[in-house]
């Protein structure tokens, strides 16, 4: 259980999470106004703006919910994941992908609910007192086996990028929880096998990775949307082409106001722009390490650290997507890509965090 004493939430973590928020709304208006296929400048933002009240309202309800509580639903919520990770497969493919239900205000990505349960589950399993990490039957083994059942329906769906940030995420909980040397190196070793087994046994993450190793022999196919990423964040440069600017977002750049926001970022707010949003992300790590290093309990601390880290991990997967740094994986930038399931994740995620930030020592 939590601490009694409860004190003021982290301010500075709820501003860098208000400042992200807002600049997602602001570039995916500006990404987005000149959309053809819906006839509407603000359809875009309105619904981005709809998720962000929503996950606002998450928020604050999350920040005023004691964390404890969680754990008395962790096995109804890993079910439920579980079922819908499954059920997902037997939806209508949305360009050439089974990762969504279509409902009526928006199509829920049950991974992402997945990103959270994972480090639920993981922070409530690590924090018993009979919990051990010692020897790999166990405990450790039993963790194991849970991220690895989810990253393969996930991979299924496919979305390889979601499945490696939910597995590294893991891992890192693993090590904040005391995983030995010689397990993290089997691990590692095991890890690599399987995710190059991943790639190659798909044809197209074949041609992304040769895209990512070469994106100018293929410029018109497999380097066509790095190459693109990076003429827009070239053509911003320090000072950037102002908002609504971005040349590349008028047909060139996919995914322009999901995966590939960065960039259009990086074109109309510049060097100075990108550089503000990787700090932003950069002071939301720290912030989020400091509350779990902190916190009153192990769960708390485990915790606080896992959604930490599956938020920043992401926004450094994207970032090295979309500067070239990285093979594309299709994974969004948290608090400013568009996308419901995700904003409200992330947004809900932040409110447990500003809660456990309660119950610092």
């Amino acid at each position: 259980m939590g601490a009694k004493k409860k004190n003021a939430p982290d301010l500075g973590l709820f501003i860098i999470v208000l400042a992200l928020l807002t600049i997602g709304i602001v570039m995916v208006f500006s990404a987005s106004y000149y959309d053809t296929i819906t006839n509407d400048p603000f359809y875009y933002l309105k619904r981005q703006a709809a998720f962000a009240g929503i996950g606002l309202g998450a928020l604050f309800v999350a920040m005023n919910v004691n964390y404890s509580r969680y754990r008395g639903i962790t096995k109804l919520l890993l079910l439920m994941s579980f079922a819908l990770l499954i059920g997902v497969l037997f939806m209508p493919a949305i360009k050439g992908v089974r990762r969504w239900y279509p409902l009526e205000f928006f199509n829920f990505q049950p991974s992402e609910l997945t990103k959270f349960v994972v480090v639920l589950y993981m922070a409530d399993r690590l924090s018993k007192k009979s919990a051990s990490l010692q020897h790999f039957i166990g405990d450790l083994s039993t963790v194991l086996v849970v991220i690895g059942v989810q990253a393969a329906l996930i991979l299924k769906e496919p979305d390889l990028g979601t499945a490696v940030a939910i597995v590294c995420t893991g891992v890192i909980i693993l090590i904040i929880a005391g995983l030995r040397l010689r397990h993290l190196m089997a691990l590692a070793v095991c890890g690599f096998a399987l995710l190059g087994y991943a790639i190659f046994d798909e044809p197209y993450r074949i041609n992304r990775l040769l895209g990512f190793m070469d994106p100018w022999a293929d410029a018109a196919g497999t380097g066509y949307q790095v190459i693109n990423s990076l003429y827009a964040l070239g053509s911003g440069g320090l000072m950037g082409m102002g908002i609504g600017g971005s040349r590349q977002k008028l047909g060139f750049l996919p995914e322009h106001y999901t995966d590939f926001i960065f960039a259009v970022i990086g074109e109309e707010l510049g060097f100075f722009g990108t550089l503000a949003v990787v700090v932003l992300f950069l002071l939301f790590a720290w912030r989020g390490y400091r509350i779990a290093s902190r916190c009153s309990d192990l769960f708390g601390s485990l915790l606080a650290a896992g959604m930490t880290t599956m938020i920043v991990l992401q926004a450094m997967l994207n970032i090295g997507v979309v500067t070239g740094c990285l093979p594309v994986t299709g994974i969004s930038l948290p608090f400013i890509s568009y996308g419901g399931s995700s904003l409200l994740l992330c947004l809900g995620m932040s409110g447990i965090i500003l809660n456990i930030s309660r119950y610092m020592e």
